[in-house]
């Protein structure tokens, strides 16, 4: 069994370098495509407090909860996660690394045995640190290539989804 645990940030964004205001976030885009090409849920990972709309002030949030290793509290998943043996990880780059909401997340859910396709969103940095946190936070599990895909290109990254997935699609077999 397989599911989709993503973060993802509406509101303002800063795509191609402007801030746009955005209706969904990148990524949550991005787990509807994954979600919709294997047909699998999709679990949204979301803050007890949320974050600003205001791209300048969760840009501050993210800086400081990253130099400070803040671990923001989350409304539990973990149920909804028992027994499954394949995680589509989804989040967006942020500050070069893993937002510290899938951190905590990550601190929290039992990844051994576990296989994990990460995914994210970002706007020129790809994975930045984050796979190496990945790697850091879950020791014991499987981590799959990854997928990057540029915030301001996710709308069209159809062929990059169906292309990454042939590696979920072997498994399957």
């Amino acid at each position: 069994m397989s599911k989709i645990v993503y973060f993802s940030r509406k509101y303002e964004n800063l795509i191609n370098g402007k801030v746009v205001e955005l209706a969904k976030g990148n990524t949550e885009v991005l787990a509807d495509k994954i979600s919709s090409s294997i047909a699998c849920e999709q679990l949204k990972l979301q803050a007890v407090t949320s974050y600003p709309k205001s791209y300048t002030k969760m840009l501050e949030i993210a800086e400081n909860e990253k130099r400070d290793q803040l671990r923001p509290l989350f409304y539990g998943l973990e149920e909804s996660l028992i027994g499954e043996q394949i995680l589509f990880l989804g989040f967006p780059n942020w500050c070069g690394g893993l937002p510290k909401i899938v951190v905590h997340f990550l601190e929290n859910y039992n990844t051994k045995g576990k296989i994990i396709f990460p995914f994210c969103t970002h706007e020129g940095s790809a994975f930045g640190n984050s796979l190496f946190e990945l790697k850091t936070l879950c020791p014991h599990a499987k981590i799959m290539t990854g997928l990057a895909i540029r915030g301001s290109r996710v709308y069209k990254a159809d062929e990059a989804v169906k292309n990454w997935l042939v590696q979920y699609n072997k498994l399957e077999e």
